[in-house]
């Protein structure tokens, strides 16, 4: 898709750009799903960062004139999201997660997860906070979770896994902008390899969970992000089983275990139909994360 100068011309504030880049998005037929769910927002992210302004813009500034060559560095994101479909997190190389900005490329998936949730709230009811000395994170990704967790729980120390080390690298980059690094602890390996017989009081991970058929049916946006964070086998739980029979080896006695399986709740449910998974509800939406104690762990058969 080519963007004409005469469109340019005849646009003048910061406001008729996010009307504009709002609707070429909808005229592309974009996907919305990785930091905004809708095209208004997504076109003010991508100029916002373009103008290097924050979201906290006073009103007044909406209606400011843009130079020629802000037109032109607006319209040049505004391309690239329409005619790659990349995700306006990865063209900005920045997503929010629990209200703190992460850095991101395409080596990590774009943070997006309803366990945001579960962290801005200390884990309460389901942990008392005081109690929580050690969490491990499994698939960090980012490190968003690792280090949401680790600035509300100021007492605990995380242990992040991830299997990628290009992964890895980014995390690191962004425990160090959070100045973390003596409270958060980076290790490569898959799922419970790399904590040998260490125990935790708390235990989180957003695992890969898409199945083979949603796999290739999903956006283009998604063929972005790196397949080893997406995809788990036939039915998605490919990861999540490991978890489930090895999660109880590695918590303490008042444990709890936090997955989120997304859209393979159902087969979730479906393949262990005997277990009272807890599934917390989420005011700002999202679904498929569930909660289960050591105790559990123990009493059903993975």
């Amino acid at each position: 898709m080519n963007f004409f100068e005469n469109d340019l011309n005849e646009l003048h504030t910061l406001r008729d750009f996010v009307r504009w880049g709002a609707s070429r998005f909808n005229e592309a037929n974009l996907f919305f799903g990785h930091g905004t769910d809708n095209a208004i927002d997504e076109s003010v992210a991508l100029i916002l960062h373009a103008l290097h302004l924050n979201q906290n813009l006073p009103d007044s500034l909406w209606a400011c004139h843009l130079t020629s060559n802000e037109k032109q560095q607006i319209s040049q994101l505004f391309q690239r999201r329409i005619n790659e479909r990349i995700p306006a997190p990865y063209l900005t190389n920045e997503a929010w997660f629990a209200g703190l900005s992460f850095y991101v490329d395409q080596n990590v998936l774009i943070p997006r997860s309803p366990i945001a949730e579960l962290i801005e709230q200390q884990f309460d009811p389901w942990l008392e906070t005081d109690h929580i000395q050690t969490v491990l994170e499994i698939g960090t990704g980012s490190g968003c979770i690792a280090i949401a967790t680790a600035l509300v729980l100021t007492d605990a120390h995380v242990d992040a896994v991830d299997i990628s080390s290009q992964a890895i690298k980014i995390a690191q980059k962004n425990i160090e902008t959070y100045d973390l690094i003596n409270r958060v602890t980076l290790l490569e390996g898959d799922v419970f390899e790399p904590v040998q017989n260490k125990k935790y009081d708390l235990i989180i991970c957003n695992p890969p969970y898409v199945d083979a058929f949603e796999m290739e049916n999903l956006p283009p946006e998604f063929q972005h992000e790196p397949r080893l964070a997406l995809e788990a086998g036939n039915d998605g739980l490919d990861i999540v089983r490991k978890i489930l029979q090895q999660a109880r080896n590695y918590l303490n006695d008042k444990g709890l275990l936090i997955v989120e399986v997304g859209a393979s709740q159902p087969t979730l449910l479906e393949t262990y139909p005997d277990v009272d998974f807890i599934f917390p509800d989420f005011k700002r939406g999202g679904d498929g994360v569930f909660l289960l104690t050591k105790q559990q762990l123990e009493t059903y058969s993975f």
